[in-house]
C-alpha cells in the first residue's frame, strides 16, 4: 500500500491521485481526487483510527468498512456513498468513495444557516439513511457535517460508515457532534446517531454547532458532556424535533418514527401552504397552475388554488381531483428538483459516479431560478388516424403535440397545462374536465444513466411530501421500445381520495429522455377501461412526429 503523504499529485494505492484538500477538521482531512483507472472523480478521506499502537484489531479496518458498505448499498440505495477502496497506515486510514452530488454540509455552513425547508429536507434524508442502517444493525457513530453531502436538488448522501472498530471505540472525529454518552466513552448506539442528527440540524438552522469546538478533542468532549445545550433561536417549527433529539438521556430521545413524522408534516405543510421567497422554475409548475411544479409524476399532495412562489393560479380549476393529483405531483417534483420517471431519471444518476447535475434548483437558497415561461396549452384537433398503421381502440384518437410527440387519447382529452424551461425540457399534462385521471408527458435534456437507481434515491422525497405514500412492489427496470427505462408505482391520498400512479421513465440518448406518468383513483386502477387506456398510451406514444 502506498504511504499516505498529504501531497498533491501523489497516488494512493497506486491508483487514486490526490488533487487538493477541501476540508480539514479534528481527526479528518478530505481530498478531491481522481480514480486513474477509470478517470472518475473520487473523494479520499484520511481519518484517525482507533486503538493503541501495536494493538491488533479484531477485524482489519478495510475489511470492516467494505463489509459495512456491502450491506448498506442495497439497504440505503442512493443514500450512502459507494466505497471504492480503503488503505490503512499506522494511526490513520484512507477511505476512497465515489464523489457524492453537491458539497458536504461543512462547506454549506460556511455561507451561514439554511432555511427551515432545506434543513428539514436534509434532516429527513439523513434520518432515512440512519433508519435503514440501524435496521441492519449498523451504527454510524462518527456522524458530522463533513460526512453528509447535499446538493441543490435536495439529494442527501452519507459517508463514513464503518470507521469505528467496535461499539466501545471512542469518538474519533467531529467531537462537537458526539453525544454526551459518547463523550463519556460509553459507546456507540442508534441513540448516539440520533443525537448527532439533532446536532447537525441545530447547526443547519443556527449556523454553528450546539457545542462549539474547544482547544482539542478532549476539551470539546468534556464540554459536550457537561455544558447544557442552549435552545436554538432560529429553529422555528423545527425546534421540537431538534430539542427532542438533543436530550441528554439517550432513553428520552424521541424515536426515529416521531422525528420522521414531525419533519414530514412540516415539509408537507410548507409545500402546500407556505409561499417561498422565490418562484419555482417553469418546469416545476403543476398542471393547471403556472407555479407549482411536477413532472415526475407522483402526484398527490398538493392543493390547488395558489402556486408556490406566491403566484396565483393562472386559470380556473377544470379537473377537480385530477388537477389536485397533478398539483401534488408538482410538489413532489419541486422537492426533488428533477424530472420524474424519465424525469426522475433527469436528476443526477445513482450513487456510483454521481456528480452535481445542472438540473434546475428548486431550493429557495439556490439562487435565481430559470425564468418562468409557460407556453400556451395548444389544443390541436385530435386526428382520427391510427398510429403507426395500427387501429386505435374505440373512443381514442391520435393527438399530435406541437412539442413533437404523439399519443392516443380518450375522447375529450386535451392538454390542460404545458410548462417549459430554457434547457428545452417541457411537461404536458393531458386530461379532461370531470375525469379524475390524467397523463403527464415530460421531456428532459439532463438525464442520469440509471432510471432504477434514480427512482430509489428520490423515493425519500416522495415519502416526505405525499400524504399516505406507499410504494407498490419493487422499482422495475424495463425496456420500452428498445430503450432503457424503469417503472415505479405508488399510492397516495389527494383530497381524501386514494390514487395510484405509474411512472415510466426511459432514455432516448444523449442525456435526453421522457417520462409518462399515469394517475387514477386507486379503486378504479384495475378496471377494464383503465387497463385499456394505459396500454393504449404506452403502445401509441411516439416522439419526433412533427
Amino acid at each position: 500500500m502506498a504511504k499516505a503523504q498529504d501531497s498533491t499529485g501523489e497516488l494512493i494505492a497506486g491508483r487514486y491521485r490526490l488533487l487538493d484538500v477541501f476540508l480539514r477538521e479534528e481527526g479528518r482531512a478530505l481530498w478531491h481526487g481522481e480514480d486513474t483507472a477509470f478517470g472518475r472523480p473520487v473523494v479520499l478521506t484520511r481519518s484517525r483510527t482507533a486503538g493503541h499502537p501495536g494493538e491488533e484489531p479484531a477485524e482489519p479496518a478495510a475489511d470492516r468498512i467494505l463489509r459495512t458498505a456491502e450491506v448498506l448499498g442495497p439497504a440505503c440505495r442512493g443514500g450512502v456513498a459507494a466505497v471504492l477502496g480503503v488503505v490503512e497506515e499506522p494511526g490513520f486510514l484512507w477511505t476512497v468513495t465515489e464523489r457524492p452530488p453537491g458539497v458536504p454540509l461543512s462547506e454549506l455552513l460556511l455561507n451561514g444557516p439554511l432555511d427551515h425547508v432545506r434543513a428539514a429536507g436534509v434532516g429527513l434524508g439523513v434520518l432515512d439513511v440512519l433508519t435503514a442502517a440501524h435496521h441492519e444493525g449498523i451504527v454510524h457513530g462518527e456522524l458530522g457535517p463533513s460526512q453528509v453531502w447535499s446538493d441543490e436538488d435536495g439529494t442527501v448522501t452519507v459517508t463514513g460508515f464503518g470507521l469505528a472498530a467496535s461499539a466501545g471505540t471512542p469518538r474519533l472525529t467531529s467531537p462537537s457532534y458526539a453525544s454526551p454518552e459518547q463523550a463519556r466513552g460509553e459507546g456507540r448506539t442508534p441513540a448516539a446517531d440520533l443525537w448527532a442528527l439533532g446536532a447537525l440540524m441545530y447547526a443547519l438552522v443556527e449556523g454553528r454547532p450546539a457545542v462549539r469546538d474547544r482547544d482539542g478533542m478532549e476539551a470539546t468532549l468534556r464540554a459536550v458532556d457537561r455544558v447544557p445545550v442552549r435552545a436554538p433561536r432560529n429553529a422555528g417549527p423545527l425546534s421540537p424535533a431538534i430539542l427532542g433529539l438533543l436530550r441528554q438521556d439517550p432513553v428520552e430521545r424521541v424515536p426515529e418514527a416521531v422525528v420522521r413524522e414531525s419533519l414530514t408534516r412540516f415539509l408537507r405543510q410548507n409545500l402546500e401552504e407556505v409561499t417561498p421567497p422565490e418562484p419555482l422554475p417553469d418546469l416545476l409548475a403543476p398542471a393547471g397552475e403556472p407555479g407549482d411544479g411536477d413532472t415526475e409524476g407522483d402526484g398527490d399532495t398538493g392543493k390547488p388554488g395558489r402556486a408556490r412562489g406566491g403566484l396565483p393560479a393562472g386559470r380556473p380549476v377544470l379537473l377537480g381531483a385530477a388537477l389536485a393529483v397533478v398539483v401534488a405531483g408538482a410538489l413532489v417534483f419541486a422537492s426533488m428538483g428533477a424530472l420524474p420517471g424519465g424525469d426522475e431519471t433527469a436528476a443526477s444518476g445513482p450513487a456510483p459516479s454521481r456528480a452535481p447535475t445542472g438540473t434546475p434548483s428548486v431550493d429557495p437558497t439556490a439562487g435565481a431560478p430559470v425564468g418562468r415561461k409557460p407556453t400556451a396549452s395548444a389544443k390541436p384537433s385530435p386526428s382520427p388516424s391510427a398510429t403507426a398503421g395500427a387501429a386505435l381502440p374505440a373512443g381514442f384518437s391520435l393527438y399530435r403535440a406541437p412539442q413533437g410527440f404523439a399519443v392516443a387519447l380518450p375522447k375529450g382529452w386535451s392538454p390542460v397545462d404545458t410548462q417549459s424551461s430554457d434547457d428545452l425540457a417541457y411537461r404536458v399534462t393531458l386530461g379532461a374536465s370531470g375525469d379524475p385521471r390524467n397523463l403527464a408527458v415530460t421531456y428532459s435534456t439532463r438525464l442520469g444513466p440509471d432510471p432504477v437507481a434514480v427512482w430509489s434515491a428520490k423515493e425519500p422525497n416522495l415519502r416526505a411530501v405525499l400524504t399516505g405514500y406507499e410504494r407498490v412492489g419493487a422499482i422495475r427496470p424495463v425496456t420500452y421500445r428498445g430503450m432503457k427505462g424503469a417503472d415505479m408505482e405508488w399510492y397516495s391520498v389527494v383530497q381524501g381520495v386514494r390514487v395510484r400512479t405509474l411512472g415510466r421513465g426511459f432514455l432516448i440518448g444523449g442525456n435526453r429522455g421522457f417520462s409518462l406518468r399515469w394517475t387514477t383513483p386507486a379503486d378504479e386502477w384495475d378496471t377494464a377501461a383503465n387497463r385499456q387506456a394505459l396500454k393504449t398510451f404506452l403502445d401509441s406514444f411516439r416522439t419526433g412526429v412533427n
